[in-house]
């Protein structure tokens, strides 16, 4: 989906080339394949131009970010946070930047930009 979000409107295949690029183990097939499900899950649509179908996404990345993020939490920590914070807590170090955001989202307070870049989880 992020091919298509930063690229689109695009071609099945161009979205082939640049994820084979990116990672050589995708197969056209089963590219096609996931294009198809997308499109039956109303996530993409295509437009046929002659033999090329031309793809649109029909949600945002923030949309599909929050999906997936409720969808995650119901499965795997039965719609509660505490137990999600919990676990993340434990499993990765947290610094004490980190805890004061945190704190600060938990008291409705914006966090203050730092300008930096944040460190990947």
């Amino acid at each position: 989906m992020r091919v298509v979000w930063k690229r689109h409107p695009i071609t099945a295949t161009e979205i082939v080339k640049a994820l084979v690029a990116a990672d050589p183990t995708w197969h056209p097939k089963t590219t096609r394949a996931f294009l198809n499900r997308l499109v039956q899950k109303k996530v993409l649509d295509y437009e046929p131009q002659g033999r090329v179908y031309v793809y649109e996404p029909l949600v945002t990345e923030q949309e599909c970010r929050d999906l997936a993020s409720e969808s995650f939490l119901e499965r795997v920590f039965g719609g509660s946070l505490k137990p999600m914070l919990a676990y993340f807590v434990e499993q990765r170090r947290i610094t004490k930047k980190d805890l004061q955001e945190l704190n600060d989202l938990l008291e409705g307070k914006t966090p203050k930009p730092t300008g930096k870049k944040r460190r990947p989880s």
